[in-house]
């Protein structure tokens, strides 16, 4: 038996990012104005270990939460960008498909994510950025990779959290985004 190398492992960017950090971007931008909750600290330290990883510095993972904290559906589907990926094949029915799956209106968890997904591929046998794109562009505000699913994973329990800023859930995002393609 050979023993594994190193350097096949796959490598996983370190996470110097704390919930003290996520509390003080908070404050700065203006979503935290009062002293942090025990649910609010326990989403920020979530915060900070799913997305800490997948920022480069402060400033991009002042960037991922900006996502959580503003969205506006019209400005998004108004850019260029958007428009590329709304174009691409099978865009829109995923987008479809993604609303029916939300309007429930239960929690958006790391669980119900997996679900949704998995009933995209096999309902419409969709791989790669035909099936993400358009998800993350709808929820999280733009077409992008995996830290965008960490964002996404994080709106449903901040919406149900007192912020200084309301969050909007996936249901809202989604239910907003498609609205706005009409």
């Amino acid at each position: 038996m050979v023993p594994a190398d190193s350097s096949d492992a796959p490598l996983v960017a370190a996470n110097p990012f704390t919930a003290a950090d996520i509390l003080s971007i908070l404050r700065e931008r203006g979503w935290l104005m009062a002293e942090p909750s025990l649910e609010q600290r326990g989403w920020c330290e979530r915060a900070a270990s799913m997305l800490g990883g997948h920022a480069a510095d402060r400033a991009a993972l002042a960037d991922l939460l900006g996502l959580v904290f503003q969205y506006d559906a019209r400005e998004i589907i108004s850019k260029v960008e958007s428009h590329v990926v709304l174009s691409r094949y099978a865009a829109r029915g995923v987008l479809r498909q993604v609303a029916l799956m939300l309007l429930d209106g239960a929690a958006l968890t790391s669980e119900r994510f997996k679900e949704i997904v998995t009933a995209l591929k096999d309902g419409m046998e969709l791989r790669g950025r035909e099936l993400f794109h358009p998800m993350r562009l709808a929820l999280a505000g733009r077409a992008g990779e995996g830290e965008l699913d960490r964002v996404i994973l994080l709106l449903d329990e901040a919406a149900a959290l007192s912020f200084a800023v309301p969050v909007k859930s996936a249901r809202e995002r989604i239910l907003q985004f498609c609205s706005a393609l009409d």
